[in-house]
């Protein structure tokens, strides 16, 4: 039999239309099977949980059949309470499958702290000062005494006691500066 003859039988024509039928019925279970392991068309909404503390937070994600992932805890925002939820992904209203994993961002406790950085001392005030705004201190009240160095800084001073350079403060502290008034002792 020659390779023509058999292209054109009838048991290779037959053959054809069985593999032609076996894969539309293999797509077919296929896509039937992903239907149903995939949950296709069920879905949960992702409750608002901006503001809400950790434990009510992994209630509420519980209830919907969601997983609670602690991403990090971001800069201290005062407008939520501590260890409170100030960010999510995926946004609320969100529809999505179910133990999908929604990740939080915490607020923390306060402000993080941050060191004084060395060479402050005998400085003036308008080097200082914007090198301690830009760290995320304020600037309090201004004690001059009497020193050559006019507007030198001499000491730094939070809650009435003398800072070292080195040591470590909240964010938004208030610093308050003794400088020179330019007069000699």
């Amino acid at each position: 039999m020659s390779i023509i003859k058999f292209f054109t039988s009838k048991i290779f024509f037959k053959q054809i239309l069985l593999a032609v039928v076996a894969l539309v019925v293999l797509c077919f279970a296929l896509l039937k099977w992903l239907n149903v392991t995939t949950n296709h068309g069920n879905f949960e909404t992702v409750p608002d949980l901006k503001g809400k503390s950790i434990n009510v937070a992994q209630l509420e994600l519980e209830e919907n059949k969601l997983v609670m992932k602690i991403q990090d805890s971001a800069n201290y925002n005062p407008n939520y309470p501590k260890f409170s939820v100030i960010e999510q992904e995926p946004l609320a209203g969100t529809k999505v499958k179910k133990s999908r994993k929604i990740y939080i961002t915490l607020n923390p406790s306060g402000y993080r702290k941050v060191n004084i950085p060395e060479g402050l001392i005998d400085k003036t005030f308008r080097q200082v000062k914007p090198t301690l705004e830009a760290l995320g201190f304020k600037i309090g009240k201004k004690t001059y005494v009497d020193n050559i160095g006019k507007d030198m800084v001499l000491k730094l001073k939070h809650k009435g006691k003398t800072i070292q350079p080195g040591a470590k403060l909240a964010k938004t502290s208030v610093i308050d500066l003794v400088l020179g008034n330019g007069k000699r002792p």
